[in-house]
């Protein structure tokens, strides 16, 4: 991983905190995003502690932070040869009829449609660098249906399709995809 540069999202904490912080130790240039000022500056400063690591303030729904949260990493690393897209949110314990219009949006446009941002905008930097690595953090949720779960189940669903069908697409670009 050295000299390789990953961006995290949702790297502040839980599963992307850890990858982040094995990324870094492993040689990495590391640049996560979260939504949260204070969590995401207590990430970078523990992070940098054992090598190099940048953030930004980004939430994945809005296609203008995410565009605008990579081109600060190609600006501070120069690129971006690995892309983990980990944030994600949940309404767990709701059936269909309990979980409102705007917690279903919510979870579609954190898990699927942020997925979507960073790969359109991430992979013309890959392709310039002459490839990369792309993996998209899914659920079990993706391939079981749980009751209560509806939100999160069609958008793990639809992360697993939309993964599958994008690695066919940029294997040719020396792009992995999982």
């Amino acid at each position: 991983f050295k000299g390789k540069t990953a961006v995290i999202t949702g790297g502040s904490k839980g599963i992307g905190f850890a990858v982040a912080e094995a990324l870094v130790k492993n040689g990495a240039n590391v640049f996560i995003c979260a939504r949260n000022k204070a969590e995401l500056k207590r990430a970078i400063d523990d992070l940098s502690r054992s090598g190099r690591a940048e953030g930004e303030v980004c939430d994945v729904r809005s296609e203008t932070q995410v565009r605008m949260m990579l081109e600060e990493c190609e600006r501070v690393f120069g690129g971006v040869d690995i892309l983990i897209n980990n944030a994600g949110i949940g309404y767990f314990g709701k059936t269909v009829e309990d979980i409102s219009p705007d917690e279903f949006r919510q979870t579609i446009e954190t898990n699927l449609f942020g997925v979507f941002y960073a790969c359109h905008y991430a992979i013309p930097m890959m392709k310039r660098r002459g490839g990369g690595y792309i993996i998209n953090i899914s659920s079990l949720a993706g391939q079981n249906p749980h009751p209560k779960m509806a939100a999160y189940n069609a958008s793990k669903f639809g992360l697993n399709g939309f993964t599958e069908a994008m690695m066919q697409e940029v294997r040719q670009d020396n792009i992995k995809v999982s």
